[in-house]
């Protein structure tokens, strides 16, 4: 079954948005390819950022007890001597590879970098993570290619403005070498459909337009996406009352909840 949501599916951005992330980021290549050529290719490009845990992962249902009876084990290792065992064993928590995909289009003369298309993960957008990307960000700002911000999570930190955004649960923003007191901005609306983006190019080439409802499209489908999201549920993340009513409705309409 197709997309229930004519833009952006709330649902995707949970616990698959690792695989919509990387299938998202191959499908917007695929699509720009054969727009680029010959003079330009596109390439995906892997990165991997080491994130802590959430701090919330894996707390939710859990109930620990005010009062606990611990038990130790004393296992002689000679003659008068007892070495006790850790009264509890816990799990460690450690910063965990979490993978990250962008687009990047290249010269094909000189292999140099002129656009770069950044499908944003919650940890480019919290925690140290957040650092890391900023780093990169400010990378690309500073020197001559063009960034393409693409923020599909209704959480966590955007791309720095001067001035306020508006209230909307995505945005696309685009920063043109040569134009970077200035960002264009695309607001989203939950109800509306995700963009046509025109991705900039060198000086004297025309953009080449970026279809990312097609892009979403087609990965929903081919993976099946409407096999693995429980729809049953609320989706991840806030939601407004009104947001959560017409969500409701959209479901409904779909035939993905019952009446």
């Amino acid at each position: 079954m197709p997309n229930p949501f004519p833009g952006m599916d709330p649902y995707l951005e949970g616990d698959l948005w690792t695989t919509v992330h990387t299938d998202l980021c191959a499908e917007i290549a695929r699509q720009l390819a054969p727009k680029l050529r010959p003079k330009y290719v596109a390439l995906s490009t892997r990165r991997v950022v080491l994130a802590p845990p959430d701090e919330t992962e894996g707390l939710a249902g859990q109930r620990f007890p005010d009062i606990g009876i611990l038990s130790s084990q004393v296992s002689p290792s000679s003659p008068g001597t007892a070495v006790a065992s850790a009264p509890l064993v816990l799990p460690a928590s450690f910063p965990e590879p979490i993978p990250h995909v962008s687009v990047e289009i290249r010269d094909v003369a000189e292999r140099r970098l002129v656009a770069c298309i950044e499908v944003l993960s919650p940890t480019n957008k919290r925690g140290p993570g957040r650092e890391e990307y900023a780093a990169k960000r400010l990378q690309i700002l500073s020197g001559a290619a063009h960034l393409v911000e693409i923020d599909l999570l209704r959480v966590g930190t955007r791309f720095p403005t001067a001035q306020p955004l508006p209230a909307a649960p995505y945005f696309v923003f685009v920063s043109r070498d040569g134009r970077r007191q200035e960002v264009g901005v695309w607001p989203i609306a939950l109800e509306q459909q995700l963009p046509v983006v025109p991705i900039p190019l060198l000086p004297g080439d025309p953009a080449v337009p970026l279809d990312l409802q097609q892009a979403l499209a087609v990965v929903y489908d081919i993976i099946g996406y409407d096999e693995l999201v429980d729809y049953t549920r609320p989706p991840p993340g806030p939601l407004t009352a009104a947001e959560s009513a017409w969500v409701e409705e959209r479901l409904r309409g779909a035939g993905r909840r019952t009446p």
